[in-house]
């Protein structure tokens, strides 16, 4: 769930304001995984920007923070998401998001 978050975050299919409004509601400490929280502080630094620059400064940005051997490429893997599976990890945001929050209910469409 938290790897898809993150391949979530890092989709070319979302728009950066919308990167920007869930690393908002999100919680770092929802991340379990060391590796995993570190990139998504690095994520949610970033702000609003451009997901194919995300993807260019995140492994500097991973490495300079402990994790020399960090493969975005194989972090991401499988690299490409079709529209079909960003509903399966948008399904995975609102799963943490719902970690982040556990007081509040979300609200049924």
């Amino acid at each position: 769930m938290e790897r898809d978050t993150l391949r979530f975050l890092c989709s070319v299919l979302i728009k950066s304001g919308t990167r920007l409004e869930l690393c908002k509601l999100l919680d770092p400490s929802v991340f379990e995984d060391p590796l995993q929280r570190v990139v998504f502080e690095e994520i949610r630094g970033m702000g609003s920007i451009d997901s194919r620059r995300l993807r260019a400064l995140l492994p500097a940005r991973v490495t300079n923070r402990g994790f020399p051997d960090f493969d975005l490429d194989e972090f991401l893997a499988p690299h490409e998401v079709t529209e079909k599976e960003i509903g399966q990890l948008f399904e995975s945001a609102l799963q943490l998001l719902d970690r982040s929050h556990p007081d509040e209910e979300r609200r049924p469409d």
